[in-house]
């Protein structure tokens, strides 16, 4: 018991991980194995990277002490931004930057407004996630402009790619991204700052963690991060609507903690991140091929983040008990 007390405080992503392989068994087994067909795969990998980026910045900021619930508006805004741009005969290659720019504005404003008023970013966020969502609304005027694909390079970000199109190209962006913001968390000083923030605020500002820039940049680069996942999205369906991403900030969360992400901060990697976001999509696509009615879904992340936060909170206890006997 010991051990794997040891184990799961040292990697909390694993319990994701095994749950994942088995929803993953049993899906194959009722839908006749064609759960882990081609073209299933194919729709499933399709679509992780829109949801997979926004949980990873949600995770990063969530290790830092924070939380931001308007990504699911900015994961709206910045592809309508670069839409209008671009409409409005800037090339693409200039507009993408300001895009981003609007993306990090939101996060920097979300971070300065907390931090400068000293109220939670819950609150904060959610003020926000009313406010960008009504100018994504207002600046389309109700309705997706047109999408000028021949002046962008989509290919770049959605086309299919890899061994019989497995993959989109997005993936690759996917998991590089991934990669680096793995790194930057675990082989960096900003990486341990991060952590010292959300998991010890009041020590890691005495032995000089500039404390407060480090959330800003969190909060930015959650934001960013967002603002990508949504254009990546607009370019898969070849429209961007206004009403992209509702509810996406819950299910970024959800991801979070069922990858193991403390909701009080300081614990959590990218792993768990993706597990969580894969392990939603796996539900949505598993009910779905299986044939059960899909409102059950929410019914099932829900569950899902539930017993997460209920197991986590009990093996830290337990843990906790075992070090005072010892």
């Amino acid at each position: 018991m010991k051990k794997l007390l040891k184990i799961y405080l040292q990697k909390p992503e694993l319990a994701g991980v095994v749950l994942l392989v088995v929803l993953i068994g049993l899906f194959q087994v009722r839908s006749g194995a064609a759960f882990l067909s081609a073209d299933n795969l194919r729709g499933i990998l399709g679509v992780l990277p829109e949801a997979g980026l926004v949980a990873i910045g949600v995770t990063v900021l969530m290790i830092c002490g924070e939380f931001d619930l308007s990504v699911g508006s900015v994961f709206a805004l910045m592809p309508m931004t670069i839409t209008l741009i671009v409409n409005a005969g800037v090339p693409f290659w200039i507009a993408l930057p300001i895009g981003l720019a609007v993306a990090a504005g939101v996060g920097l404003l979300n971070g300065l407004i907390t931090l400068a008023f000293n109220i939670p970013s819950f609150i904060t966020t959610l003020g926000m996630l009313f406010i960008v969502r009504s100018l994504t609304v207002v600046a389309s005027g109700g309705f997706p402009p047109n999408l000028p694909s021949d002046q962008m390079p989509i290919d770049l970000f959605v086309h299919y790619i890899g061994p019989n199109g497995l993959f989109r190209a997005s993936f690759v962006w996917f998991v590089a991204i991934g990669l680096g913001t793995a790194l930057l968390l675990t082989s960096t000083n900003l990486g341990n700052w991060i952590k010292a923030t959300g998991g010890f605020l009041e020590a890691s500002v005495s032995s000089g963690v500039p404390a407060r820039r480090v959330k800003l940049f969190c909060f930015v680069l959650c934001s960013v991060l967002a603002g990508f996942a949504g254009m990546l999205q607009v370019f898969r369906l070849g429209a961007p609507l206004p009403s992209i991403g509702d509810g996406m900030e819950l299910q970024a969360v959800a991801a979070a903690v069922i990858g193991g992400t403390a909701l009080t901060g300081g614990i959590g990697n990218v792993l768990g991140a993706i597990v969580g976001a894969l392990l939603i999509r796996v539900i949505d696509n598993g009910l779905v091929l299986t044939q059960v009615d899909a409102n059950w879904f929410k019914f099932a992340v829900g569950a899902l983040t539930i017993v997460a936060v209920v197991a986590n909170a009990w093996m830290r206890r337990t843990a906790r008990r075992m070090k005072v006997q010892l």
